[in-house]
């Protein structure tokens, strides 16, 4: 009987360590594919909007940019080439999206 419970408590164990050890190489595996951290879009772009001359506009296409791109260009114009997936998302008339 002292010999079930110990066995079953080792198995326990072992599923639980074998757990922790595939969620820490599926998650180095994510970093090295090149999946990032999340940045936060409404504050960046807040600061790429913010002397925009229409402001509301800026900001939902840039949050809408930022979500598919995971990426904002630093400043508040230009820059494009700090993230290329911002730079080449364009409307269906062929226009830049992304400000």
């Amino acid at each position: 009987m002292a010999i079930s419970k110990a066995l079953i408590a080792c198995l326990l164990i072992s599923l639980l360590v074998l757990q922790l050890v595939q969620a820490d190489v599926f998650e180095n595996s994510q970093k090295k594919k090149g999946y990032a951290k999340k940045i936060d879009c409404g504050s960046a772009c807040v600061a790429r909007c913010r002397l925009s001359r229409r402001p509301r506009l800026c900001h939902r296409a840039c949050g809408t940019c930022c979500y598919r791109c995971n990426c904002v260009p630093p400043g508040t114009y230009g820059n494009y080439d700090k993230c290329q997936c911002y730079a080449t998302l364009t409307t269906h008339g062929g226009r830049p999206k992304c400000p």
